[in-house]
């Protein structure tokens, strides 16, 4: 009985031995080989396996910051509302030039804070805070000025800036200069003008829309309230003497971010969490305005 039981036992080991390299070689279900069975067992997108096993993330899986680059494509031109350099050229920001219904002067200097802290300041650097919001969403970004010239552009100039760029949307960022005790944000709109050099009918319909969206997610990202004083509550103004918006040949709207007058509004545009909040709001409502 013992000669065959060894005889027998001599010939499956090898065998058993054979069957076990072939599988190595073959790669075990599950494994990290490049196989179609270790494919097959886990998920690119890092789903759970069945089973109940946590599949490992594919390395060849996009990153999330590609991934998500909504504007992508998207050129969107921030227009901070007076050059830093305006108050040092007052005889050239005066100059009249055309805005299509009329002639106005080239800019202005713009308001300040009852403590000196400038308009100028507070629009450059929300201008930086949202180019950076906007580029990290993929969109190309472009200022109509970075305290990078002497003074201006002239109104009419920051109108052909947008339109050369054939932006898909245009914001221009102030801080109001009103009576103390008048409070609140405002988004202006531009009414049809069709006059002069100026025709900007194909753009009021998008403008708006731009404006409403904008007004809204500024005022839920800052909880700030729409103005007490234009706008009859609502934060929307529409006006057709303002040559930036008359010129425009692409979606455009202006936004008064709260009057530096007032000091309760003061302490707000002064301080630098709330201007992440203020540029906060406005990319969410450009962010949806170009996404449709």
């Amino acid at each position: 009985m013992r000669r065959p039981l060894t005889v027998a036992l001599a010939l499956l080991v090898p065998g058993a031995l054979l069957g076990w390299l072939a599988y190595e070689a073959l790669g075990a279900p599950g494994s990290a080989g490049d196989g179609a069975a270790g494919a097959g067992a886990s998920s690119s997108t890092g789903a759970t396996v069945p089973g109940g096993g946590d599949a490992k993330p594919d390395t060849l899986a996009a990153s999330p910051s590609r991934a998500a680059a909504p504007l992508e494509g998207k050129v969107v031109v921030i227009d901070p509302g007076h050059n830093p350099a305006n108050v040092e050229h007052t005889s050239e920001i005066n100059r009249k030039v055309d805005i299509g219904t009329n002639r106005k002067e080239c800019d202005t200097t713009g308001t300040s804070t009852n403590a000196g802290y400038s308009e100028a300041k507070f629009t450059l650097d929300v201008a930086h805070r949202l180019r950076t919001l906007l580029q990290e969403q993929g969109a190309t970004v472009k200022l109509t000025q970075d305290a990078d010239r002497p003074f201006g552009p002239c109104v009419d100039e920051r109108a052909r800036i947008g339109n050369a760029a054939h932006a898909d949307a245009v914001v221009s960022i102030h801080a109001d200069g009103a009576g103390a005790g008048q409070r609140g944000f405002h988004v202006i709109l531009p009414g049809a003008v069709h006059q002069g050099r100026a025709d900007n009918r194909a753009v009021v319909a998008p403008s708006k829309e731009l404006g409403k969206l904008i007004a809204g997610d500024f005022a839920r990202s800052t909880g700030t309230s729409p103005s007490n004083y234009v706008g009859d509550g609502t934060g929307l103004v529409t006006r057709e003497d303002l040559g930036g918006l008359n010129l425009s040949t692409v979606p455009k709207v202006f936004i008064e971010c709260g009057n530096m007058r007032d000091t309760k509004d003061a302490a707000l545009l002064t301080s630098g969490a709330w201007r992440q909040k203020a540029a906060q709001g406005m990319s969410e409502g450009i962010v949806s305005f170009l996404r449709g």
